[in-house]
């Protein structure tokens, strides 16, 4: 099953990868169930059955987002020269490594436009909920309020509940 024909009228939110095929980790689940329903009907490819199917890009994000988030957190206040320069690298390697290409092109931009802040934790997270808003904001989401970072991230709600 090669590449998608030119006939083949794609979705929206269908993202078509280098290679020609369509991009799982560039598109929606809906667009690509969708994609899956009229153009693969009946293959292997767009059946689940008892296996586990790729993230889609919705999927990635989210987990890409709570491990960036995670780390910012957990980072430390005042970090060593060797964690600051083992922190860009992480941030500098996303753009080139992030499966999803205009996903890794887009956060390369922002970090071309805002060099990333990791001086400590407080910076860090800062610099993380900015990105993640500027991505919220083209998404048509609401933004997170940056001052709740910790209480996401790291300590969990007053509350306890999550204790």
């Amino acid at each position: 099953m090669g590449g998608t024909p030119e006939s083949t009228k794609l979705p929206p939110g269908m993202v078509m990868g280098p290679d020609g095929k369509p991009c799982k980790a560039c598109s929606s689940g809906a667009a690509f169930r969708t994609w899956g329903k009229t153009a693969l009907a009946g293959a292997t490819a767009v059946t689940k059955k008892s296996q586990q199917c790729p993230p889609d890009k919705d999927q990635l994000g989210r987990a890409t987002w709570t491990f960036l988030h995670t780390a910012a957190a957990y980072y430390p206040a005042q970090p060593t020269p060797a964690q600051r320069s083992h922190m860009l690298a992480l941030i500098h390697a996303l753009p080139a490594l992030y499966p999803c290409n205009h996903c890794a092109e887009d956060f390369g931009e922002s970090v071309a436009q805002h060099p990333p802040d990791v001086s400590g934790r407080a910076g860090l997270s800062r610099w993380f909920c900015e990105r993640h808003n500027e991505v919220n904001e083209k998404l048509g989401k609401a933004p997170f309020d940056c001052a709740k970072t910790d209480e996401r991230w790291k300590d969990g709600p007053q509350d306890g509940s999550c204790d």
